[in-house]
């Protein structure tokens, strides 16, 4: 069951090739907004590398957000492009859940963060479960100051991580019950969208390219800017 994972929700594009959930190779790339440019070389290039044959491939594992619009934008839509081609399905997987997953084993409850610009972030709550973590929130966007309070409203024992996290680390960083992670726990990764991709593969837990879509939670820079300027109009 061979597998291509793509995540490209935040500056970061990961990708990973791997079957049954194990990886055979792996590339990350930060380039700002080169998503456009730098995902096709980057699949190309682990094909190259892992003997891989895109014919091969069983399904292919997106993360759909939430996350910044353009740079979701072209994950989905190379995906959604690849697995019509090529008359396979599609995983999709929440890129907040990427963030928590590899925190499995921790001993609290995790919060996931991503950076959504406008000073605000995406985020949910999981809570580790044997196997993974389960999400026990929504995916919410909001301030930092938002999150602060909920968490401090909470009490509870709580991992912050991810690139939200570690931007607005000063928010957090004096809450009573919260320890933050480093940033090496900043993105979502194409190695655990492979490993939660494959379990749900098996599951069928998959659907059809056309049926994927991105969860934004929000008007993208250029939606809102068109409802500005139809409001004076």
């Amino acid at each position: 069951m061979l597998l291509l994972g793509i995540d490209t929700s935040t500056p970061r594009v990961s990708v990973a090739i791997g079957a049954d959930g194990d990886v055979a190779g792996e590339i990350a790339l930060v380039g700002g907004q080169r998503h456009a440019e730098q995902l096709a070389p980057a699949i190309q290039y682990l094909c190259d590398e892992t003997g891989t044959r895109l014919d091969h491939l069983a399904a292919i594992a997106v993360g759909v957000g939430p996350g910044l619009f353009t740079g979701l934008r072209v994950g989905v839509t190379t995906a959604k492009v690849m697995a019509q081609s090529l008359r396979i399905p599609v995983v999709p997987v929440a890129s907040l859940d990427l963030v928590a997953y590899p925190l499995r084993f921790a001993s609290r409850a995790i919060v996931a963060v991503l950076d959504a610009r406008r000073r605000e972030v995406f985020y949910a709550m999981y809570v580790p479960v044997p196997g993974g973590v389960q999400r026990v929130s929504e995916y919410e966007v909001g301030s930092p100051d938002d999150l602060a309070c909920e968490l401090s409203a909470r009490g509870d024992e709580v991992l912050l991580a991810g690139e939200g996290a570690v931007l607005h680390r000063d928010r957090f960083a004096g809450l009573d019950r919260v320890e933050l992670t480093g940033p090496g726990r900043s993105w979502p990764d194409a190695s655990s969208l492979l490993e939660l991709a494959a379990a749900r593969y098996q599951r069928e837990e998959f659907c059809a390219a056309s049926e994927v879509a991105p969860v934004y939670l929000r008007k993208s820079d250029a939606e809102i800017e068109l409802e500005r300027v139809a409001s004076v109009t």
